[in-house]
């Protein structure tokens, strides 16, 4: 609620409190001509701290200041609004009660007054402080969710060129040894941007999308040569359509190649496999090492890095991820629980 909705509703909500205990009254018309300036000040102070003093003062942590002021309304305030009570009756005049009960000496108009006052005033802060917080907790949620979509569209910036870069470098070492092969390695870049520059705006994609991304990337790879790479893929997906973060394992596949050998055929091998099960994506990709260093360039393992990245942003206590590697392997295990 804004501060005008918060307001009006305080002022009604008192209306019907003074209505209520007029009624309980031997004279209606003579309780509300007693008590009308003590409805008029309790409105006065709602007023004055949802538009001025709780977000002038007590919100700026100027406890002192905010409390004298509070003591000095809170007198005051009963104090005029006593005045104008006519005799000895009090402003809440009770129905008649038990004769034994009546012989007690009724509370000053000022005493009750202040009360009734100072119950407005406390439940009026009440409501501005959890509405307060309430705003603060909701601009935290949404600066959050800022912060985490411009950090997601930072890093698929990083990656996406990285994909590109690699896929030019080979259709250019083709281009030279086969005119044919270089034709279809463009018609399979030409899908692979399709999907960088239209499928991964999007948040989420199918994850067949992103194995038809991964199928093309393999065959871009191949047509660079007439040899039989020794790449073995396992696909067995129930659901195409379940959902994923695109570009999500492709720089998995992409670091395989880099640093599996592939090209020797006889020592070198790829083994990926992605399997899908109900809300779960299981993806194992398992490469040879190069048993030569591989000299990085500027951009080398940004991939990587941005990937488990957007993991722990994306699927923060929904994911798995293992990697191991040893003298000749090196092999990931992700597994993603899409139901988030």
């Amino acid at each position: 609620m804004n501060k005008f909705t918060r307001a009006l509703f305080q002022i009604l909500f008192w209306a019907v409190i003074w209505i209520v205990l007029g009624l309980s009254q031997n004279n209606f018309v003579h309780f509300l001509i007693e008590n009308w300036m003590a409805y008029f000040f309790q409105s006065l102070l709602v007023l004055s701290l949802i538009y001025i003093l709780v977000p002038q003062i007590l919100f700026r942590k100027k406890f002192l200041v905010f409390g004298l002021i509070s003591i000095g309304l809170l007198v005051l305030f009963a104090f005029v609004s006593s005045q104008f009570i006519a005799g000895h009756a009090g402003p809440l005049r009770p129905p008649p009660m038990h004769h034994n009960l009546g012989q007690r000496g009724a509370p000053s108009p000022f005493f009750i007054n202040f009360l009734i006052i100072t119950v407005a005033y406390i439940l009026t802060i009440f409501v501005e402080t959890f509405s307060f917080a309430q705003t603060k907790e909701e601009a935290l949620i949404l600066s959050k969710s800022e912060t985490l979509e411009t950090e997601l569209k930072f890093l698929k910036s990083q990656i996406n060129p990285h994909f590109l870069f690699n896929s030019l470098n080979n259709i250019y070492a083709l281009s030279a040894i086969d005119a044919q092969k270089t034709q279809e390695s463009i018609l399979n870049l030409s899908d692979m941007l399709r999907y960088v520059l239209y499928e991964c705006e999007k948040p989420k994609v199918a994850i067949e999308k992103e194995i038809t991304y991964i199928e093309d990337f393999i065959k871009l790879f191949k047509l660079k040569s007439s040899k039989a790479y020794p790449i073995i893929t396992t696909f067995s997906i129930d659901n195409p359509q379940l959902q994923i973060a695109p570009m999500l394992l492709i720089p998995f596949v992409e670091n395989a190649f880099k640093h599996s050998n592939i090209h020797n055929i006889l020592e070198s091998f790829i083994t990926i496999e992605i399997e899908t099960k109900d809300e779960m994506i299981v993806f194992k990709i398992e490469n040879s090492l190069n048993k030569e260093p591989v000299s990085k360039d500027k951009v080398g393992g940004i991939g990587m890095r941005n990937v488990q990245k957007r993991l722990s942003l994306l699927y923060a206590e929904k994911h798995e991820l293992i990697i191991s590697e040893n003298s000749t392997s090196f092999a990931v295990t992700l597994k993603i629980n899409t139901n988030v």
